[in-house]
């Protein structure tokens, strides 16, 4: 397949699978599953970044320093972003990024302003995977992966904020679809942009690797802390190893067919 092909594939099946398999747990009221999710997730994320984005990023630099600048530059932006993007639905004393939705709702509030920050994730991550496809199908494919394995999660939570906001779960579902919609936009934008200006490409992929790094240790993790019963630890670890074989597998099943 073409590049193109790869990046219209990979971004359309991000933006269906996530949120088909996030409807499948929020509109069941199966959220119970989410910590599940999101302890593959880590594994995924981290997955993706140690063993695919970095060495590709540092590979492709010409200067070591350069990139390592770009990965620090990259955790401080998201740190900011999150900051902005939080408060989107964030109040003085309690915030609907990381509590239970309360049974009333806010008349829409939150479920609207979670739907912007949210379409502007999902074109961000169409760029990402479209700069790792322009560097290569392989890591294009690893990538497109790790983004999809930690959607999931986070269209949970939007279906849980959006139902706590009033909204029907057909109105739900059709917002979190047009919000996926603009992962595809985002890849479209990159695919022709990054053709003429390919020096973008490896500081893109270290900003990805950044991304992906900042949302497994920023956000993912501490909440996996919430629940330091040893059992729960067993199996978050045995998760998060699943989802670094994941990406490990896919991989090397990517190099093979490259």
């Amino acid at each position: 397949m073409s590049t193109l092909t790869w990046i219209l594939v990979a971004t359309v099946a991000g933006g269906v699978l996530s949120v088909a398999t996030a409807a499948a747990f929020a509109l069941r009221a199966r959220a119970a599953h989410v910590p599940v999710l999101i302890s593959y997730a880590v594994g995924a994320l981290l997955g993706a970044v140690f063993l695919e984005l970095l060495p590709h990023a540092f590979a492709m630099s010409e200067s070591l320093e350069r990139m390592a600048a770009t990965i620090l530059f990259g955790l401080l932006l998201f740190f900011v972003l999150e900051k902005l993007v939080l408060w989107r639905h964030c109040h003085v004393e309690q915030c609907e990024a990381h509590d239970p939705p309360q049974p009333a709702h806010d008349h829409g509030r939150s479920g609207m302003m979670i739907m912007i920050g949210d379409t502007f994730h999902n074109f961000v991550d169409g760029i990402l995977i479209a700069a790792a496809f322009l560097a290569s199908p392989e890591l294009g494919i690893v990538t497109a992966v790790a983004i999809i394995a930690h959607e999931i999660p986070q269209e949970v939570g939007d279906f849980l904020i959006l139902l706590h906001s009033g909204y029907s779960k057909a109105q739900a579902l059709l917002f979190n679809m047009l919000s996926s919609a603009a992962m595809v936009i985002g890849g479209l934008f990159a695919y022709f942009a990054l053709h003429t200006m390919q020096q973008w490409i490896p500081p893109l992929l270290g900003l990805a690797a950044a991304s992906m790094l900042y949302v497994s240790v920023a956000d993912l993790i501490p909440g996996l802390h919430r629940r330091p019963e040893l059992h729960a630890t067993v199996q978050q670890l045995a998760l998060i190893a699943l989802g670094v074989f994941t990406i490990w597998l896919v991989g090397e099943l990517a190099h093979l067919h490259a």
